[in-house]
């Protein structure tokens, strides 16, 4: 490959979490004024540079289907906030840390919860193929950012959040709850290659497993602790980057992305019997847009669910699926 020098740029990233995926998830990509283009619900094949500071924050708000005329216990809303930092210890490993913050409403304002979630850390391997696979180097000219890319990643999440959420009956409601009570962990992969000068082609795909948890006792299991177990879930993703507009002069950049999200849930379980009302399949299709300037990334994005197969339909309100959109919006920056 050539080796002439990037004229501009530095590589821009954000991570996967994958960890939060019943109550949200985060995108990685990279990119720089030259070179591939980041989705922003998905993973991408960058590596923070090393010896670079990464942070990271994230919105992603769900407006959920309502069903029924009156006001009652639908819910109406969800907002998951996430905070992150990242550090480049290699060229081709990168290390993370995320805090996320959660908020559900629900339409009659009788059993909203928020705070914050459960902590997640994420380790990112990233490799390239160049007549051979092979780490990502320190440095590559423009010709080898064409060359295909790839990572492999795997995080895990540390019990930080509430799993014992009581509603004003006193019963423990697990997906209103801001923590799972146990670490659950993602295992992913990624594949990016640029097409030509403009375009990037992006793929994701990742599986998160939960744990089996021991809830507190509650009215509703006759004053018994029970144990409760979310479905696995696994996540395919594909992305097409096409690069509108760059300003050198002002180190600024404007991508325009789309994506297609595929969303696989098992059915979750309690007491070692599977839960109707969950689980199921869907997928969403995610148009947005990328801004770069100088070290500074602006992405902003609207999911919409175009299918879905759930298990029990007309019994899921509230759960993935039955968005009718979800508005997410990041903001990272690299030091």
């Amino acid at each position: 490959m050539n080796n002439h020098p990037l004229a501009l740029g530095t590589a821009l990233a954000l991570v996967a979490l994958p960890a939060t995926a019943h109550h949200g998830v985060a995108g990685l990509g990279a990119a720089s004024l030259e070179g591939p283009g980041a989705p922003l619900e998905q993973s991408s094949s960058a590596t923070l540079p090393k010896g670079r500071v990464f942070s990271y924050f994230k919105v992603d708000d769900a407006d959920w289907k309502t069903y029924t005329p009156e006001t009652d216990d639908e819910a109406k809303s969800s907002t998951f906030w996430m905070a992150g930092l990242g550090y480049g210890v290699t060229p081709w490993l990168s290390l993370y840390a995320f805090l996320p913050y959660h908020d559900k409403v629900d339409e009659n304002d009788r059993f909203n919860t928020h705070g914050w979630a459960d902590a997640a850390i994420n380790a990112t391997i990233g490799f390239k193929y160049d007549d051979g696979f092979k780490l990502v180097p320190e440095r590559e000219s423009l010709d080898d950012l064409e060359d295909w890319h790839f990572t492999v990643y795997a995080g895990a999440t540390l019990p930080t959040g509430d799993p014992n959420l009581r509603d004003r009956d006193g019963n423990i409601d697990k997906g209103k709850s801001t923590g799972f009570g146990k670490p659950t962990f993602t295992l992913g992969a990624t594949a990016s290659k640029m097409l030509g000068e403009r375009w990037t082609l992006n793929v994701d795909i990742a599986n998160l497993w939960f744990q089996q948890n021991t809830y507190d006792a509650d009215p509703a299991h006759g004053g018994e602790k029970f144990t409760g177990q979310f479905g696995d879930e696994f996540r395919l993703n594909t992305a097409a980057i096409y690069k509108l507009y760059t300003n050198p002069e002002h180190r600024f950049r404007l991508d325009l992305l789309g994506e297609l999200n595929y969303l696989n849930l098992g059915r979750d379980k309690e007491d070692g019997v599977a839960e109707r009302g969950t689980g199921g399949q869907m997928l969403y299709l995610t148009p947005g847009v990328r801004a770069y300037w100088n070290n500074v990334s602006f992405a902003f994005g609207v999911k919409l669910p175009i299918a879905t197969d759930l298990n029990e339909d007309n019994e899921q309100q509230g759960a993935e699926g039955k968005e009718n959109y979800r508005l997410i919006f990041s903001i990272s920056a690299l030091f």
